[in-house]
């Protein structure tokens, strides 16, 4: 192993559930109770993410800011995971190329200490995480929350001309 590698220095490589260690620009997806927390590892033990919902990175915390002005921090990953289950997720690599892992990092350095406008639907820290990696914001959490909230409307609206329907054929008889 040369000594440039990670765990070249004596110290347990870092790695998520699935025993993957990150590589900078890799997208890191933390589990927490009600929710995902995104942000983009940087190298040396270090991510960049926009700080959650609530301002802490309680692992029980929940969103009940969604919408305002949070900071950009770099942190130790292990920080930010706390006891919460973590993976390297980065979704949209078949569909998008990633962005080289230099460039990545370095515009996530840059915006280290700025403050973004967060607003849980249309620009969260799973946005933030995205458009660093690909050029593009997005949000799986928010359009599948988004999908089961019109399905569950399409469903209450189906059921609901199912019943005017029977009221109406049975007034007719």
């Amino acid at each position: 192993m040369d000594s440039t590698e990670p765990g070249a220095s004596g110290k347990e490589p870092i790695t998520d559930m699935n025993g993957d260690e990150p590589k900078p620009g890799d997208l890191i997806e933390v589990f927490r109770n009600v929710y995902e927390h995104w942000a983009v590892y940087v190298g040396d033990g270090y991510v960049v993410h926009l700080l959650g919902p609530d301002g802490s990175l309680s692992s029980s915390s929940t969103i009940n800011l969604p919408i305002g002005k949070n900071n950009v921090l770099k942190q130790k990953l292990l920080e930010v995971v706390s006891s919460d289950e973590w993976v390297i997720n980065n979704l949209h690599d078949e569909e998008m190329q990633p962005r080289p892992a230099e460039v990545i990092v370095r515009e996530a350095d840059k915006l280290v200490g700025s403050s973004r406008s967060y607003n849980v639907v249309e620009y969260n820290c799973e946005h933030f995480a995205t458009e660093l990696r690909y050029g593009n914001a997005e949000s799986q959490q928010v359009e599948d929350a988004l999908k089961i909230g019109l399905g569950v409307t399409g469903a209450s609206l189906a059921l609901g001309v199912v019943i005017l329907a029977l009221i109406v054929w049975k007034t007719r008889e």
